[in-house]
């Protein structure tokens, strides 16, 4: 069996605290003047689906969210809350692709039971913990394009577990946001209303509630880090930007993978709005005075409906979705890569890491281009349609369609599955991950400390190669990146605590991480094999990633 299916058989263990009841010996946490009861999953105790704001239905849809009420009464915290509505956006890939490659694309897939009464979040904590005891917090914000995805997918108990091993113990939060056009709808009437970017003021009203209640888990409220993978990881790196970087001292660090700010458009662009105009006429609100307020009492299933028919994720135009975040003036008051540059940055440590073949789980749905030609015109109408003819050849040229050159990269012309594939995979993959962490690197490594990896693990995995996603099996599995996360959450470092000794890390298996600098450019490689990382400089592809990052900033996504 190849090791990424049994991880994610791991991963889906969590199946089991769904159905859990609470024990008499079941603990037992007091907010408010509610009482939650919540289970026993080893040495950690874990309390789930807790409502963090108001359920955002009737007239609360398509609305900032709202505190809750405060708590009353008995509550049952041993299950899962319900996932975010999600976007329907199964694969379109050929059947000759083996099973195992499309259950590795699917991890982050739909997380059900969902709908939109849905603003939940889990706790999980250590299970023994000293009276008094302020453990550093993780904040978990999951990925899935911003389409798909939920808590009930991830079981933290393996974190925490781990955190107590290493004694670093940590109290570990994961929530729910609104996703797609529940979470990300665009418009003038949106952007004029300010309730743009609501999955991020989602999670924005999950670190207020972290503010207020963690201490009752024995959590430290000034000591809380955002962790995120993909769209989570996005997120994490716009947070650091909110309110041109103001953190309102909600988190002091942050851990993100395979997802860095990308440079993204106005929420009332033409396309946006376009998008918005399509929605309110599918739903019969055309012809309404206030088309947004016609949508709050519109049907859920016209709603889920319409954005089951928007561009997917793992739909052609792939990582050019219809539903994301956007600059509305208030949570981003520019363009993200334009805020790194002005310094509207969070002064915090952080990690951003990517996989180094990221473009294949991405490049699958474009099977069907087979030739030069076909290759430019969809970079160009995908990803890059202000570009020059001239701009489009030079970067063609730096991302040959000779399969040695390709991603996944280093296994010479295996996984060739097209004459296209791996160049496809490789243009998708520097475009949307490996530029823009450059560029966050590039402009903060300097002004704040930061660190950075490249994942080549799981090279064998069948036409992939270490995809996206590939790393989170890693660190929610208890492995060396498990490690290096507890390091940061409770020292903001991935080394651990502070040595006399310059070489030294806390993590075992893997060698001294040393920080990011413009000149030195060092990255943490983490290797299959007897060796399981090596400290290499930061250039691989370094003409093509420019180019990608200059091209990619005057065409947002």
């Amino acid at each position: 069996m190849h090791p990424l299916p049994a991880l994610l058989a791991a991963l889906a263990a969590h199946a089991s605290l769904s159905t859990a009841s609470a024990s008499p010996s079941a603990p037992t946490v007091t907010l408010d003047r509610g009482t939650f009861t919540g289970g026993v999953d080893g040495p950690t105790h874990h309390f789930l689906g807790i409502p963090y704001a108001q359920p955002p239905v009737g007239d609360l849809r398509f609305r900032l969210p709202r505190a809750p009420e405060p708590y009353i009464g008995a509550h049952d915290a041993t299950a899962f809350g319900r996932a975010c509505t999600q976007q329907d956006t199964r694969p379109q890939f050929p059947a000759s692709i083996n099973s195992s490659v499309t259950q590795t694309l699917t991890m982050n897939a739909l997380a059900e039971p969902s709908g939109e009464d849905c603003l939940t979040l889990d706790v999980w904590m250590p299970a023994d913990v000293e009276e008094g005891a302020k453990l550093p917090v993780v904040v978990w914000m999951f990925g899935g394009g911003f389409e798909v995805g939920g808590t009930s997918l991830y079981n933290a108990s393996t974190v925490v577990s781990r955190s107590i091993e290493m004694n670093q113990p940590i109290v570990y939060v994961g929530m729910n946001y609104r996703l797609s056009l529940f979470g990300f709808l665009g418009g003038k009437e949106v952007k004029e209303s300010g309730v743009a970017n609501l999955g991020l003021q989602d999670q924005r009203e999950a670190l207020r509630w972290v503010q207020r209640y963690i201490a009752a888990f024995h959590g430290d409220p000034s000591k809380v880090t955002l962790w995120g993978q993909s769209a989570g990881a996005i997120s994490a790196g716009l947070h650091l930007l909110a309110h041109d970087g103001d953190a309102r001292g909600l988190f002091r660090g942050a851990f993100m993978q395979s997802g860095s700010p990308l440079p993204v458009r106005d929420v009332a662009s033409p396309a946006d709005q376009a998008r918005y105009d399509a929605v309110v006429g599918k739903v019969g609100c055309a012809g309404a005075e206030d088309t947004l307020a016609c949508l709050r009492g519109a049907s859920f299933e016209e709603l889920k409906s319409a954005a089951d028919k928007s561009p997917g994720l793992y739909g052609f135009e792939s990582l050019n979705i219809a539903w994301q975040p956007r600059v509305d003036g208030v949570f981003l008051t520019a363009d993200p890569w334009a805020l790194i540059q002005d310094g509207a940055v969070a002064d915090v440590p952080f990690v951003s890491g990517d996989c180094d073949d990221e473009g294949t789980v991405f490049a699958m749905p474009s099977l069907n281009l087979t030739t030069d030609a076909q290759t430019a015109a969809y970079i160009h109408s995908t990803y890059l349609p202000a570009s020059t003819p001239s701009q489009l050849r030079a970067l063609l040229a730096l991302y040959p369609s000779a399969p040695g050159a390709g991603s996944p990269f280093g296994v010479g012309l295996n996984d060739s599955l097209t004459p296209q594939y791996k160049r496809l995979a490789a243009l998708q993959g520097d475009l949307a991950f490996h530029a823009p962490r450059r560029v966050l690197l590039g402009a903060r490594a300097a002004r704040q400390p930061a660190w950075t990896y490249l994942s080549k693990r799981e090279k064998d995995t069948p036409g992939l190669g270490s995809a996206h996603t590939t790393d989170l099996f890693n660190s929610f599995g208890g492995g060396d990146l498990t490690d290096v996360v507890v390091n940061f959450v409770n020292h903001l470092d991935p080394n651990g605590a502070p040595s006399t000794n310059a070489s030294a890390t806390a993590s075992g298996t893997l060698p001294y991480w040393p920080r990011y600098d413009t000149e030195r450019r060092e990255v943490l490689v983490l290797l299959d094999g007897d060796v399981t990382a090596a400290v290499q400089r930061d250039d691989f592809r370094e003409a093509g990633i420019a180019l990608a990052g200059e091209l990619v900033a005057g065409n947002p996504f």
